[in-house]
């Protein structure tokens, strides 16, 4: 079993739960709800890693908050 950390976001226009996996050329999908995109992303992870081992072009390391007056 691997894991791989997918930044979630919030679409304002359609609502949708938006997920990526940073550096992982075209792991990304989308949802209804948080299960529902994690359904998805799983499936297209699985279905990337069909093809063999991939190349991560960066590396997640973490968020930040950056105040400004």
């Amino acid at each position: 079993m691997r894991g791989f950390t997918a930044v979630i976001e919030r679409c304002p226009d359609t609502g949708l739960y938006v997920g990526y996996v940073p550096g992982f050329p075209g792991a990304h999908s989308q949802g209804e709800s948080l299960d529902e995109l994690h359904s998805n992303l799983r499936e297209v992870i699985e279905m990337l890693l069909e093809d063999g081992e991939p190349h991560l072009d960066t590396e997640f390391v973490g968020i930040q908050q950056v105040m400004v007056p």
